[in-house]
């Protein structure tokens, strides 16, 4: 059976965007049906980006006040909950989307709720993606959202233990095992020098969100951790422990070194990847 969900992994600035689309690609080249979803897809099938999760009450409250701006398509309702893809209502109405309004569904995104509510909401995305992956012959190419998102949710933010994180993700590998996955762990043997290209290249707002985040909370605030340096040894820290992760997790994965940034090199390692799935 061919690999139906190929998930690529690694930390920032390790190539996941580039070597995802590559992958995307080359399975085109060998006329493969494929979908590709990169981080801040707000289609992708399987993660919540820009999504809030609000009970009935505050749903209906919104409503009265802002109704002209929730779109029925754009809202699910589960249990008694409303999931609400803010970020594509954002996209919809663009600068006539009241400001109150996102900042009011991006404070219950479901990435700011606890560790454990948000395990349930992404367990069952997940499950619902793997149940209509089955029916179809894609084959779907995921960057950074299988153990990039959990370890960010658990360790990052929370400082959960790394025996929560790991369940977590293996949980995930089991909804997901019917679709044949391969991992693909991008690696970088200099974590410092890699997080340095990623500021460098990237505006000075994500570089100065992304140490924020990394070291105002969980396992960064626990440990006393601030700016460039305190983010990197954040960034070291996950580094093994997705390393657990990935020696942990029963399905067929890789390691591609990325060090040397020669897309011809990783281009010829894909090929003899995919060619012997």
């Amino acid at each position: 059976m061919k690999h139906k969900l190929i998930l690529v992994e690694g930390l920032p600035g390790a190539g996941k965007t580039t070597i995802s689309s590559l992958i995307d690609r080359l399975l085109k080249e060998m006329n493969i049906a494929s979908k590709l979803y990169q981080e801040g897809d707000l289609n992708h099938p399987a993660d919540f980006e820009s999504v809030s999760c609000v009970g009935e009450e505050v749903y209906f409250q919104l409503k009265q006040k802002y109704s002209g701006y929730l779109d029925e398509r754009m809202i699910l309702q589960e249990e008694q909950h409303y999931l609400i893809s803010y970020g594509k209502l954002k996209q919809k109405y663009h600068l006539d989307f009241p400001n109150t309004l996102f900042e009011c569904l991006s404070a219950k995104d479901i990435y700011e709720l606890p560790f454990v509510e948000n395990q349930k909401w992404i367990r069952q995305n997940w499950q619902r993606f793997s149940e209509d992956a089955l029916g179809n012959s894609l084959t779907n190419v995921f960057e950074c959202c299988f153990i990039q998102n959990p370890v960010t949710v658990g360790m990052i933010k929370y400082g959960v233990s790394d025996e929560s994180v790991i369940a977590y993700v293996e949980e995930l590998a089991e909804i997901v095992a019917g679709l044949n996955p391969l991992l693909i762990y991008i690696n970088q043997d200099d974590i410092e020098a890699t997080f340095s290209k990623a500021v460098q290249e990237r505006p000075k707002e994500w570089s100065q969100g992304f140490m924020g985040y990394y070291t105002n909370q969980g396992y960064g605030k626990n440990h006393s951790l601030e700016g460039f340096s305190g983010t990197v040894e954040v960034l070291k820290a996950r580094r093994l422990l997705e390393e657990r992760i990935f020696n942990r997790l029963q399905i067929k994965k890789v390691v591609i070194n990325n060090s040397r940034y020669q897309i011809d090199e990783v281009c010829t390692q894909l090929k003899r990847i995919l060619l012997s799935s």
